[in-house]
């Protein structure tokens, strides 16, 4: 029978092992387990989508918060504007925010805007209908 310490713990439980092991950032760790879950195009929607979303904080902070990458259809990159004043100035800027779409994570370099207007869903809303 393995001995044991006073709390009950066999011996050399929690003790730091003396091997060195290489310290890796869970960002650099992710695209390889991705790949091995077969999840690669999540994550590069995930990073799309994300990008997206910093982009028009950047460059178009009117529109933060009201719009949405709805998706990537080559060579289009579709996403939606809450309203129509919105949708306009996305459209307007469409050269830049391809541009910086194009240089961003999980971006690449599409030659279309299409945006479309929807208004935001209301599910998550707790007023009653």
């Amino acid at each position: 029978m393995a001995s044991r310490t006073r709390l009950g713990h066999p011996r050399g439980y929690g003790l730091v092992s003396n091997r060195k092991r290489p310290v890796h950032r869970l960002a650099d760790l992710l695209p390889g387990l991705a790949s091995q879950l077969g999840l690669d195009e999540e994550l590069e929607a995930a990073r799309g989508l994300a990008s997206w979303t910093r982009i028009v904080e950047e460059q178009v902070p009117a529109a933060a918060g009201a719009s949405r990458l709805l998706e990537v259809r080559p060579p289009m990159l579709i996403v939606s504007a809450d309203d129509a004043p919105t949708a306009q100035e996305l459209r307007l800027r469409s050269a830049e925010l391809l541009e910086a779409f194009a240089a961003a994570p999980g971006g690449q370099r599409l030659r279309e805007l299409q945006v479309l207007v929807r208004r935001p869903s209301t599910e998550d809303s707790s007023e009653p209908r």
